[in-house]
């Protein structure tokens, strides 16, 4: 891991404090300075916070593993006959001390420190307007929150880390990690302070790519969500996710669902009404994952010569917006879009499903993501689409879940996503709740629906920690107790020798 010190992160930021006016998130470093010579005005303070959701961005692609590669949505072996290059190891759940899937806790305590940083400043100074910095302070908490929630599902006890140094490797920090107890109660500490300091300021910027107080809510009901069923929390914490979530749509209406899902992830439509917390790519200034979604493409030079079902033609790279240069290394499972009904228009939005034409008939060869396929700039394909991390029908189907804990009706919330899945196909008896076969299972029902809306979206694999373990034993390749937690690798545990491995693994 890279050792991040503030005279290069600072020096980053200068360049940020020319591009805020921009809302660009570029992080092309200039010069060194000193930690003296910032702090000194309002303007460094935006800087600086536009330079840790930069850091953030550069996270995705382990977040992205984190939150669903491990579950049953990938899979398989590629149709292009490619390699998975060691992939198959987190479907498979087969990682290891030397083969972890993510290394250096997800390099996530970079952040964790110069949000640290935030935090100090922002509480010392006397630059700042008082609402100035509670707004600051709102981010600063909720962000480090959201880190650490992360954290704390992947691995359990984690090193808890609240302030700011000016050198910082977490290899280097010869300190134990906290028992997970401890990590929760740093969650919801955080969260309460985020939500206190935020107070009655519901402001959305940047095209919903800063944190907001919309976002604090969202990961407060979705920690005491997780309390609720995972800690024994029961119905008092399920209250609260839900007061959270009904706090959001009372307070900023313009949320909602979109008409047609697939416009959710249109570049075109970018930061639209559903999105509530997003990472934000675009042209020039970063790109998708930091180039690590190449794997999840199929290669250009022979998706062409399979067909699509619906249209009955072969896919066109260039129209169809499809095929990468790398090998072809985590296909979408076929059972994963058998499990859609053709009627539902996530199917299609979500995987695109690759056909041969034998003797008349299409068979399905594979599948892969249908998200996230960039855009066409200047005769080349870039991948420069958003990631989102939270959007209305996340906070629809949260509610749907919290009133399932409390004993309410969750019809409302669940027939609002389906009816937009299944559009002028939606019969209310067939589709809607509790009509569908399996709505009677209420933890299986909300799986379901999480599964089909969230597919790609990082969500399966916590989705099922959340429920219990037998729901990951029943959807997953895991058989074993301790595989529901992540390994620490091998250079983290050897240079910080205060660490100990996570049980279980060798």
């Amino acid at each position: 891991m890279k050792k991040i010190t503030f005279p290069v992160f600072l020096s980053m930021l200068l360049s940020l404090a020319t591009s805020c006016s921009k809302t660009e998130l570029d992080l092309s470093p200039i010069s060194s300075i000193t930690d003296d010579n910032f702090w000194k005005a309002p303007e460094q303070w935006e800087s600086f916070v536009i330079g840790i959701h930069a850091r953030l961005r550069t996270h995705t692609y382990n977040l992205f593993v984190l939150g669903g590669m491990r579950a049953d949505e990938f899979g398989e072996t590629s149709f292009g006959g490619e390699s998975t290059n060691n992939r198959e190891r987190l479907w498979l759940n087969t990682i290891n001390i030397s083969n972890p899937g993510v290394n250096s806790y997800g390099d996530f305590y970079s952040n964790i420190n110069q949000i640290n940083l935030l935090i100090e400043k922002t509480e010392q100074t006397t630059i700042l307007p008082e609402a100035s910095k509670a707004y600051y302070l709102g981010q600063g908490y909720g962000m480090r929150a959201f880190y650490y929630f992360h954290l704390l599902r992947s691995w359990g006890d984690v090193i808890i880390h609240e302030t700011a140094t000016s050198t910082f490797d977490i290899n280097k920090l010869a300190k134990p990690a906290s028992p997970a107890a401890d990590v929760m109660a740093l969650i919801k500490s955080d969260l309460g302070k985020s939500e206190a300091a935020f107070g009655t300021n519901y402001t959305i910027k940047l095209n919903k790519a800063i944190w907001s107080k919309s976002a604090t809510l969202m990961l407060k009901a979705e920690t005491y969500l997780w309390s609720a069923k995972r800690l024994n929390g029961g119905a008092a914490d399920a209250a609260i996710a839900k007061t959270a979530l009904t706090d959001i749509q009372q307070n900023v209406p313009a949320f909602g669902l979109l008409p047609n899902y697939k416009d959710v992830f249109s570049h075109a439509n970018k930061g639209n009404k559903e999105i509530i917390f997003t990472i934000r790519n675009e042209l020039n200034e970063y790109t998708f994952m930091g180039g690590e979604f190449a794997p999840f493409l199929p290669q250009i030079n022979y998706i062409g010569n399979y067909y699509d079902s619906l249209s009955k033609v072969k896919i066109d790279v260039q129209k169809d917006l499809v095929g990468g240069t790398g090998g072809f290394q985590a296909p979408i499972k076929k059972s994963t879009y058998r499990s859609f009904s053709g009627e539902d228009s996530r199917k299609y939005a979500s995987i695109q499903g690759a056909f041969s034409l034998v003797n008349d008939q299409y068979v399905l060869a594979g599948c892969y993501l249908a998200k996230y396929q960039g855009i066409i700039n200047a005769g080349s394909r870039v991948m420069v689409d958003d990631y989102p991390i939270y959007r209305y029908a996340d906070l629809l189907l949260m509610l749907a879940e919290a009133k399932t804990v409390l004993g309410e009706d969750p019809a409302t919330e669940i027939n609002l996503v389906r009816q937009r899945a299944y559009g002028t196909n939606y019969k209310p008896a067939v589709h809607g709740f509790p009509n569908q076969p399996g709505d009677k299972v209420l933890p299986e029902m909300i799986l379901k629906e999480r599964y089909f809306e969230f597919i790609g979206e990082g969500k399966r694999w916590y989705d099922l920690l959340r429920f219990g373990k037998e729901y990951v034993i029943k959807y997953t390749t895991v058989t074993e107790d301790y595989k529901l937690l992540w390994p620490v690798d091998l250079n983290t545990l050897t240079n910080n020798k205060a660490l100990k491995q996570t049980p279980g693994y060798l």
